[in-house]
């Protein structure tokens, strides 16, 4: 039975290689401890702990103490050589004949080195292996069931060291993509705005020698349908263009105490010519408990402007708009619900809505819903969709009071 001295020994081992696990990121630092801490305290010859390659299926030495670099120069053993179900079953394995087991791979050099006994310690996080830590011993001895304790419960630290590097590592890995892709998307949108300012001013120039012949072109000549859709087509990518560069500009927006109400009437009153041409009856249901915000007038009129002419579009003819405004339960934030009965959103584009150029109105820009989007979010407000095939969709914009 172990002295109490050799438990003391074990216990702040396990609780200074516990406290590294959690404060180190550097996994190599946590495991070169290991087997140099597990080694002094089963009084070992020495112990090496290999991690499993995901990619290669092989089990690569990832830290080793006390054994020579003739022995750890051998290279990496694959998965099949060293892991069987004994292993998946067992917390440790014993091996008491390094010459006639086969999981030593190097038996004759490891008799060499002066090691005749190994206790294997694989190391299981989420019923998966990910390593091997083993413990080389110069002779055959018994082992008390503190000391087995001890090494396994260091196994699982490295376990849980191997886990916490590797989703480090995952999670590097997503940042450095993301950074790469805000990067390109920056430097996008950049191009975009110089590319669109160049446009805007040949598209002007279009416009206006277009307009001006065909004031001159006889109503019943040939040349009046083709000029008319000249002047609509630039007319139509002039508005293209002003959205680009609405979205690229991402202004500030200017806060003042805001009636949400007022701000949605005035959108309404821009577009009842468009209501009624297309035969959309618009249903308008405020609550009295709202109260003025903090808000950019001028850009959340031109978030509903672009809301309710995606909702004309999806209804196209005959069909409601309901818009409605309310607090919240707690009077913390403000909704707005924007509600029609369209022809919906596929499931598969919902998560695309709000991307810049994506559209599912025939020949939309796909700018106008990522300006929203922006305009809600710079207001820290959320600005959310949900919808079903030919059930219509509801955009519900939700801010906060307090900003």
């Amino acid at each position: 039975m172990p002295t109490s001295s050799k438990i003391a020994v074990f216990y702040h081992t396990f609780r200074e290689i516990s406290n590294l696990v959690h404060s180190s990121t550097n996994v190599g630092e946590v495991l070169e401890l290991v087997v140099w801490k597990v080694t002094e305290a089963l009084d070992a010859k020495g112990a090496l702990l290999r991690i499993l390659n995901l990619q290669t299926k092989e089990f690569e030495l990832s830290a080793a103490y006390g054994l020579s670099e003739s022995y750890l120069s051998k290279g990496p053993v694959t998965q099949q050589s060293i892991i069987t179900d004994v292993y998946k079953q067992k917390p440790f394995v014993i091996i008491d004949d390094i010459m006639k087991d086969k999981r030593i791979q190097y038996p004759r050099e490891a008799y060499q080195e002066g090691l005749r006994m190994v206790l294997d310690l694989p190391l299981v996080f989420r019923d998966h292996i990910a390593g091997l830590l083993r413990v080389y011993f110069p002779a055959s001895r018994p082992f008390e069931v503190d000391e087995v304790d001890f090494a396994v419960a260091l196994a699982q630290q490295c376990a849980c060291a191997i886990d916490k590097a590797r989703l480090i590592g995952e999670q590097q890995a997503r940042y450095d993509q993301l950074a790469l892709q805000t990067e390109k998307l920056s430097a996008l949108g950049r191009m975009a705005a110089g590319i669109a300012h160049e446009i805007n001013n040949p598209l002007a120039g279009i416009l206006l020698y277009s307009s001006n012949l065909n004031k001159k072109i006889a109503d019943d000549s040939l040349l009046k349908e083709g000029m008319e859709v000249i002047i609509r087509e630039t007319q139509r990518c002039k508005i293209i263009i002003q959205d680009l560069l609405e979205f690229a500009r991402e202004q500030e927006p200017k806060k003042t105490m805001t009636d949400i109400n007022q701000i949605i009437d005035r959108a309404v009153s821009m577009l009842e010519n468009e209501f009624r041409l297309r035969h959309i009856q618009l249903e308008r249901a405020y609550s009295k408990d709202v109260k003025p915000g903090m808000l950019d007038g001028n850009q959340f009129q031109q978030v509903f402007v672009n809301l309710l002419l995606n909702a004309a579009h999806a209804i196209d003819q005959e069909g409601t708009i309901e818009i409605r405004t309310r607090s919240d339960s707690a009077g913390e934030h403000l909704i707005i619900e924007v509600q029609d009965s369209g022809c919906g959103i596929p499931p598969e584009y919902l998560d695309k809505i709000f991307e810049p150029f994506f559209s599912t109105i025939k020949d939309g820009s796909g700018v106008g819903l990522a300006v929203s989007y922006c305009i809600v979010r710079n207001h820290q407000g959320e600005l959310t969709v949900k919808s079903q095939p030919g059930q219509g969709a509801c955009f519900t914009i939700t801010l906060p009071l307090r900003q």
